[in-house]
């Protein structure tokens, strides 16, 4: 196991040099933010950005993400353009020795939360989802603002993407997603890049969106539509974590002994009902999700890939990007390494 940590480039108030401090941490998880969604990603940029992370003591271990763009989402006669674009990318950051690829197939929106600074009992602040509350928002009207969507949509592009989808069924996003597949994933191999899609979060349709990376069934489809061992997962405990029909350990067995876990998020969340959660410290105490069990099952299945924690609260009067301060994450890193020595010694 690689632990790894997000940073948002030389804009993040985070640092690599604080980065670097960490306990155990070896990797950077990160991206290039300037380019336009659907354009190709330069080798002189991505070559930029990997010594800009060696000369601090890391390595660029995955980028995430290279996004994927809507049109070819809605399987629109431009995705032509748009995954030639990626194939480029790909073939750049394979000559880049960039090892792993993360991505995700979420139409128009990216994670989604209700609140971003819900103040927990303890006085830190933490990301939440409240299914009612969502379901009474109108993302025309602006009611939600978040770090994961595209900033570059105007409410008129907006309404005309959520108009095309309306009539997309979750067969029609699969059909889309299977194309995409059939023209990366080759690249991916001769480029020895490893693509690894994240869950969609949450694991439900929102805005009447379709969703489709959701559970252990269609984690098991997915894999089979490209039947290559290039084309993988990124598990995220916090996103398929937030709802009990999803058993992370079994599902990071089940896959991991398939050889198709190359990535892994890990972070705890609270779930307070059906569809709602609070995104909790990684203590397996603080939350639903019992991270050691989690941490065990990837040890089990001998994985060597990179972890990072994911989504930390804000606490100690950090400020910042929600949900990416240096604290909580810092804290998760250390606790999961931790989780990690333990049960290498005591399988000794």
């Amino acid at each position: 196991m690689k632990m790894t940590f997000r940073w948002y480039g030389d804009d993040d108030k985070v640092t690599l040099e604080q980065i670097r401090q960490i306990p155990g941490m070896v990797g950077i998880v990160s991206a290039i933010y300037d380019i336009p969604v659907g354009q190709a990603w330069p080798l002189e940029k991505i070559m930029e950005l990997k010594n800009k992370i060696e000369a601090h003591g890391l390595t660029l271990e995955v980028i995430e993400s290279v996004p994927v763009h809507e049109d070819i989402k809605l399987g629109l006669p431009s995705r032509e353009e748009y995954i030639s674009n990626y194939k480029e990318t790909i073939r750049n950051l394979g000559q880049a020795g960039i090892p792993v690829v993360c991505y995700n197939f979420m139409p128009v929106f990216d994670w989604t939360r209700s609140q971003l600074d819900y103040v927990l009992p303890d006085g830190s602040t933490a990301l939440i989802y409240d299914q009612k509350l969502v379901e009474q928002m109108d993302p025309l009207k602006g009611d939600l603002q978040l770090p994961g969507w595209d900033s570059s949509y105007t409410k008129e592009d907006m309404k005309n993407l959520l108009d095309q989808y309306r009539s997309m069924t979750e067969e029609d996003l699969w059909a889309n997603l299977e194309y995409f597949l059939q023209q990366v994933i080759p690249v991916a191999e001769e480029s020895q890049v490893k693509m690894a899609i994240h869950p969609d979060d949450p694991p439900w349709p929102i805005f009447g969106l379709p969703r489709i990376i959701t559970n252990k069934e269609n984690l098991e489809r997915f894999i089979h539509l490209v039947d290559s061992p290039n084309n993988g997962l990124t598990l995220c405990s916090g996103s398929l974590g937030v709802t009990d029909d999803n058993d992370m350990p079994s599902i990071i067995r089940y896959f991991g002994a398939k050889g198709r876990v190359h990535f892994g998020h890990v972070r705890n969340v609270k779930i307070t009902t059906e569809k709602s959660f609070e995104e909790a410290s990684h203590l397996s105490s603080d939350g639903s999700l019992d991270i050691y069990e989690i941490m065990k099952a990837y040890h089990d299945v001998g994985f060597e890939g990179p972890i990072r924690p994911d989504h930390g609260r804000m606490i100690w009067g950090e400020t910042g990007r929600p949900g990416y301060g240096l604290y909580d994450r810092a804290l998760g890193a250390t606790y999961l390494n931790g989780l990690w020595e333990a049960i290498e010694k005591s399988n000794k």
